[in-house]
């Protein structure tokens, strides 16, 4: 317990920032305790990978985060510990926020006044990724960021970005880390160190404080929603950018009798970050020549207070042929789990054969989530499907929305599965063909996935 209190201690005085803004201290200590008691209560009975969870290491950790919260000197701090404590459950669907806005707007990640940067992973480097027009030559795009307040890059985050963190799989962890490596409250000042690509190193000192300056590098621009272009030998390449939008159906059907001249086809997921699991299944139904197509299949908690005040008096031995007992017992260890796919049955697919059945090279990456892995869940067995890149977010679910003293949080309540039980929800769903953007492929501006993609459907 005691080196549970002084890493907590420890994180919290790491937290500390010289802000040039009063932070805001309206929360009083039963505000605080309440909120971190009321989270830890809803975790417990609804987080549905409770089962993967140390509940003895959990109840320890909110054990000791009762006196920490209690004696933050002001609302941040205490939101900082709530995320320290939500990340302790590894699950990119369970959150905390501050709905503060004087912690939301001066909660800044990528200005610092004259200098305005963005970084982003790249094999496990945070290479810049954005900069200012006027800061091109100074701070050029492919920079590598190699120390920070004295620390290489990698131990900083390890120490200091890491803990805070909610994410289902490590590497989307170290995406967001890294995409936040110097995000912080107004004023906080950071003693970095940049490794440009000629190799010089540059060392710089930056103060978080509102940019005014908008002549980005590369400038900002929203995707489409979906983007069609043609490469040689009829390829035809589709970006479905998002399925939150059910405009991207009817954007798709504009496109479908182009599409039904391409001989090989490129759909692009890797920036499809989900939305409705039907807007995406709409489209995959004119790109398979199936007449059913599968999907997830799901799981909530269950929680029966009887059967988990019997289950005081059952030991695992008497659970061995024996159902009562056996339900007894998980409802006492919470483990109590309810299919809610017992009378699975596959999506029906009635189309006309109007449908766009060719080779097809599915691109995917950490940022394909949620609605768009349903996606490649329904597709999966798609012989003609072949899916290129890196792996899924690797994170989905049903999400229970609280409300809390200053804040918010959500708790994912339902597992998701790939039909026969695989898991994807912390793995990923995992390409056939692996591809890995380098430092090198970054800096020269190529896309190495998209390049693996046209060669795999130009039979090299």
């Amino acid at each position: 317990m005691k080196k549970v209190l002084f890493l907590l201690a420890f994180l919290c005085a790491l937290c500390s920032v010289n802000a040039q803004y009063t932070i805001p201290n309206k929360l009083s200590v039963s505000d605080k305790v309440y909120g971190l008691s009321k989270f830890w209560q809803e975790v417990n009975y609804n987080f549905v990978y409770l089962n993967k969870v140390n509940r003895n290491s959990w109840d320890s950790l909110y054990y000791s985060m009762i006196e920490q919260v209690s004696t933050t000197q002001n609302d941040y701090d205490y939101w900082q510990l709530m995320k320290r404590f939500c990340a302790f459950l590894n699950d990119g669907h369970t959150g905390v926020w501050s709905t503060d806005t004087a912690i939301v707007n001066n909660t800044l990640t990528m200005m610092f006044g004259e200098y305005w940067m963005g970084f982003k992973n790249v094999g496990g480097h945070a290479i810049v990724n954005y900069t200012l027009k006027k800061r091109i030559k100074e701070i050029p795009i492919g920079s590598e960021l190699i120390e920070v307040n004295g620390l290489p890059t990698a131990e900083y985050i390890q120490k200091n970005v890491m803990p805070y963190v909610s994410s289902s799989t490590d590497y989307v962890r170290e995406d967001e880390a890294i995409r936040n490596v110097i995000a912080g409250l107004q004023g906080t000042s950071y003693k970095i160190k940049l490794k440009r690509p000629n190799g010089t190193i540059f060392p710089l000192t930056l103060t978080h404080e509102r940019t005014i300056d908008t002549a980005y590098y590369p400038s900002l621009t929203n995707k489409p929603l979906l983007e069609l272009k043609w490469y040689p030998n009829d390829v035809a390449y589709l970006a479905l950018n998002s399925f939150g939008n059910e405009k991207i159906d009817t954007m798709f059907l504009e496109k479908l009798s182009e599409l039904k001249k391409a001989k090989s086809l490129i759909l692009d997921l890797r920036n499809n970050g989900g939305g409705s699991t039907g807007i995406g299944i709409f489209i995959l139904c004119y790109l398979t020549n199936d007449t059913l197509l599968p999907h997830a299949k799901y799981y909530t908690r269950e929680n029966l207070a009887a059967f988990k005040a019997w289950g005081k008096y059952v030991t695992e031995k008497d659970t061995v042929g024996n159902s009562w007992n056996t339900k007894c017992w998980l409802a006492n260890h919470d483990l109590l789990i309810d299919s809610l796919s017992k009378d699975y049955q596959p999506w029906t697919n009635t189309l006309e054969p109007k449908r766009v059945v060719v080779p097809t090279a599915v691109l995917i990456g950490h940022n394909t989530a949620s609605a768009a892995e349903d996606f490649l869940i329904s597709a999966d067995g798609q012989k003609h499907f072949k899916k290129i890149g890196e792996r899924s977010y690797g994170s989905t679910g049903q999400p229970l929305m609280l409300d809390l003293p200053g804040g918010g949080a959500r708790i994912c309540t339902k597992k998701d599965t790939y039909p026969d039980g695989r898991e994807f929800v912390g793995v990923g769903v995992i390409p056939d063909i692996e591809v890995k953007p380098t430092v090198d492929d970054f800096i020269k501006g190529k896309d190495p996935v998209l390049e693996r993609a046209l060669q795999y459907l130009n039979g090299k």
